[in-house]
């Protein structure tokens, strides 16, 4: 059935497709696709050719894309993320002005880039820098504001990865038991002998593919299921995450193999409602958010039942993100509280197997292993990051006492497309900052 639809749908396909086509071509500059330069959604009325909709995937088309990810409550259904009525946290400001200058080797390459050149030719839309807790670097670019969320993508997974791992500490969910002791309805599924330890870590062995330059991926249909993309003409299966997951069936063995899928972690929010009595989104506003001092609402892309889209719908404004990554940083304590227990914090930086996570052949993350669903380099500073398609990242230092956030709308979906002028950027403003 899944091939049919996705056949169905190829004019749609086709729109997905097309948002690498503009980086590709030689001619083109990340900014001549400022939205604000190319008029996305301005006027009044908007004129026909300046609208961007969600239900002609004319959202997720690049350069379209670099003004809706910062606007996807405009779009789609979504549930409030509540900072509470709590004092805003305070996030000291000591502005440098030297970091722009800073030069790395790109990997694979003997020509150096600067670390101003490197937000540009990633298309980041905003980046902030935090050493010591202290803001000194921040920076807005094309429709991204210090109060607009912008959409998280895949850093979703670490938020929810982060409160399984502090249900886990509480004794409240048991990484060895079985999926199906929390969700009977995963019975008959391919996370039927599943355990939530392998959910937590992707070592599960599922027949579902995410390769986003595949039109007969998985993922399509994942997205359609949960409405995150519209459905093509003809579209007869799921209209919900929690009705598509257990349709999955097994596919190899579970354990021994990192592979990324995204149905891991809708299943660790499923999980999280299961064992805190909530949604999966209030439980992260009730253990996390409100608890940040954070200085707005963020919120959550949701499926037609109101569910929220664990793997990757989370929106925040670009200092909030920082709140968040600092308190990893200083090991789960943040605006004058133990938020985690510390030992969540240090069994996520130790990491996982390496050997799992090096059968994925990720080329450009040798030594690095999967925790809790965050990327751990175990590299000589502790490095470890959440990462998302387009991207999206917070990247945390803790030898630097560095946190970095960066949004951004790169037309090319996967991290391995530019990894090469993202992390050892990153580890070049880290070892500016320690040199200091």
């Amino acid at each position: 059935m899944t091939k049919r639809i996705i056949s169905s749908g190829m004019a749609i396909f086709a729109l997905c497709a097309s948002t690498i086509s503009f980086a590709q071509s030689t001619d083109q500059r990340p900014e001549d696709s400022d939205p604000v330069t190319m008029g996305w959604m301005q006027g009044d009325p908007v004129p026909p050719d300046k609208i961007v909709r969600h239900g002609d995937m004319g959202f997720y088309q690049f350069p379209k894309s670099r003004w809706s990810f910062s606007h996807m409550r405009e779009l789609v259904p979504t549930k409030n993320v509540a900072r509470g009525n709590g004092a805003v946290s305070l996030l000291p400001r000591a502005e440098r002005s030297d970091l722009d200058d800073v030069q790395f080797l790109p990997l694979g390459s003997d020509q150096s880039m600067t670390w101003a050149q490197s937000l540009k030719v990633n298309y980041t839309d905003s980046i902030i820098v935090l050493h010591k807790g202290r803001i000194v670097y921040e920076r807005y670019f094309g429709a991204a504001k210090p109060d607009l969320p912008h959409m998280s993508f895949s850093v979703t997974k670490s938020y929810f990865g982060t409160l399984a791992a502090m249900l886990i500490s509480e004794g409240k969910l048991d990484p060895d038991a079985l999926v199906t002791k929390y969700i009977p309805e995963m019975r008959g599924s391919a996370f039927a002998d599943a355990t939530v330890r392998q959910v937590l870590d992707m070592t599960t062995g599922i027949s579902y593919s995410e390769k986003y330059a595949d039109p007969n991926s998985d993922v399509w249909e994942f997205s359609y299921a949960g409405g995150i993309l519209p459905p093509p003409p003809g579209y007869d299966g799921k209209k919900t995450f929690y009705d598509y997951l257990p349709t999955l069936k097994k596919e190899g063995e579970h354990g021994g193999q990192f592979i990324y899928k995204s149905v891991n972690s809708e299943v660790l929010g499923w999980l999280i409602q299961r064992v805190t009595g909530q949604t999966a989104v209030a439980a992260l506003e009730t253990h996390i958010w409100r608890k940040l001092g954070t200085e707005m609402d963020a919120y959550m892309l949701i499926d037609s039942a109101g569910t929220g889209f664990a793997a990757g719908g989370f929106n925040a404004v670009l200092r909030d993100q920082a709140r968040f990554g600092e308190m990893m940083r200083r090991g789960g304590f943040f605006n004058g509280q133990q938020i985690l227990p510390k030992s969540v914090v240090e069994d996520m930086r130790a990491g996982a197997s390496k050997s799992d996570f090096a059968k994925a052949g990720y080329a450009t993350l040798p030594g690095w292993s999967y925790r809790n669903q965050w990327w751990v380099s175990q590299n000589a500073h502790g490095a470890y990051t959440a990462r998302g398609i387009h991207g999206q990242t917070i990247y945390i230092d803790p030898a630097a006492e560095m946190v970095i956030v960066r949004f951004a709308s790169h037309p090319v979906a996967t991290n391995g497309s530019f990894d090469a002028t993202s992390l050892p950027a990153y580890q070049a403003i880290a070892e500016h900052l320690m040199a200091e």
